[in-house]
């Protein structure tokens, strides 16, 4: 089945989001990150942030979790529709599995609670793979977040997802 690479460029949605203390925390400790830093915003001073820090991970595994509570969507535009469900229903329908390829997280600036940031998506690649007899399915994305106040993007998040039959 050849999948409909038109996708590709298209936006995956956007959001506003606050970065939030708790969260960080709780999600330092689930990884069995002990560094104060994502616990106290005084280690995190004494170690040059101006807040508690994002763990490195967080981008990918929280970030759109947390913090992108449905108020402060009022003048988003989060997009229509859901690409990962129009480009991977058709695959699951047909059986198979979907995999985690691979996630790069860019910093480009420290990203600290009480940060407002904006968050937006696109699909940087969509292609087909033969493997082992398999067809399998790759779908690269990628969120930039700017800090609302500054205007800077900070972080740049890619994530690779596979179907395999």
């Amino acid at each position: 089945m050849a999948v409909d690479r038109s996708v590709i460029g298209r936006s995956t949605g956007r959001a506003r989001l606050v970065v939030e203390r708790g969260p960080i925390a709780a999600f330092a400790k689930a990884v069995k990150d002990a560094d104060p830093i994502y616990q106290s915003p005084v280690a995190a001073r004494v170690a040059g942030f101006a807040d508690v820090p994002l763990p490195p991970t967080f981008g990918f595994s929280a970030m759109s979790y947390w913090g992108a509570q449905p108020d402060l969507q009022t003048d988003v535009d989060a997009g229509t529709g859901n690409l990962l469900a129009d480009v991977f229903g058709p695959l699951f329908a047909a059986g198979g599995i979907v995999l985690h390829g691979e996630e790069e997280f860019l910093f480009h600036a420290p990203v600290v609670a009480g940060d407002v940031l904006l968050r937006e998506g696109r699909v940087l690649d969509l292609y087909e793979k033969e493997s082992k007899g398999r067809l399998m399915t790759f779908m690269v994305t990628e969120d930039r977040y700017t800090n609302e106040r500054t205007g800077a993007l900070v972080l740049t998040t890619r994530m690779n997802l596979v179907h395999r039959p």
